[in-house]
């Protein structure tokens, strides 16, 4: 099998299990380096690699590049090239400029290598406690913008979902959000202070609640009495979405939705990258 199945066959395989990784691609080299433009390589966070982007020369640069992109979700152009290249440009290993980060190339080649690395996100999971019209309209519309859906309601209510979804038997799942996840509470009186809890309890980035500020501030009362740490409550979305006078269970839940993508393209995890399918 080539280089090129290998560096396919890892990709799909990743993509598949909803798994991170990166792709790095050369597209300049100049003098003598063991790669050539074209080449490309997949790395993942635990280590494993298919392909080939150059031997040590370049492969140390590449890999530190690598996990700054699953850091961060950004895109990185690298530039590898000779201490004394890089003096005379006034450049140190580590530096930055126009959108190139630059290393050292410590081999006797003496070559440049610029590789892009890209990384390859799974689409963040939406999990959503509730089986209102609020909720299931969330449901239907939540896959459209990218987002994986996983709805915990009790198993009488799945039916009520769009094929597809991922469905989880009462609320303690939400306490499983991945901590880049987002958790949506629409329970409005059927469970919200057990769903809430869960969401709270767990580790996802952001947690919103569907109703009015009475009932959640009456919800924050009683969260923190039973232990639940008064900064997480503090981050709470309540009430979820964004005021765009919303009416409906479909209007209602294009705002909630639109908070959501708000955070999810604000600050360091919100900036554009690729996402596998």
């Amino acid at each position: 099998m080539s280089s090129s199945d290998d560096v396919t066959r890892l990709a799909e395989e990743l993509k598949a299990k909803g798994e991170p990784f990166v792709v790095a691609t050369v597209v300049r080299t100049l003098a003598s380096v063991a790669a050539k433009p074209g080449a490309k390589a997949i790395l993942c966070p635990d280590g494993r690699m298919a392909g080939w982007v150059g031997g040590g020369c370049a492969l140390g640069a590449v890999k530190q590049a690598a996990k700054r992109c699953l850091e961060d979700g950004e895109a990185r152009l690298i530039s590898v090239m000779p201490f004394d290249q890089l003096k005379a440009q006034g450049l140190r290993p580590g530096d930055s400029k126009d959108g190139v980060e630059f290393a050292k190339n410590m081999c006797p080649s003496r070559g440049v290598v610029d590789v892009f690395i890209e990384p390859v996100l799974p689409r963040p999971l939406l999990i959503l406690c509730g089986a209102t019209p609020v909720a299931i309209a969330i449901a239907d519309l939540a896959p459209r913008i990218g987002l994986q859906v996983a709805v915990c309601a009790p198993v009488a209510q799945h039916d009520l979902f769009p094929a597809g979804t991922q469905l989880r038997d009462g609320f303690a799942g939400a306490a499983e959000s991945p901590a880049g996840g987002y958790v949506i509470v629409a329970t409005q009186g059927s469970g919200d202070d057990a769903a809430l809890k869960a969401a709270l309890r767990s580790p996802a980035r952001y947690v919103a609640f569907v109703g009015s500020r009475a009932k959640v501030a009456a919800l924050k009362e009683r969260l923190a009495e039973e232990g639940i740490a008064p900064e997480r409550l503090a981050d709470l979305h309540g009430p979820a979405g964004l005021a765009i006078g919303a009416v409906t269970p479909e209007e209602i839940a294009l705002s909630v939705l639109a908070d959501v993508v708000k955070a999810r393209r604000s600050g360091a995890h919100g900036k554009s990258k690729m996402e596998a399918a």
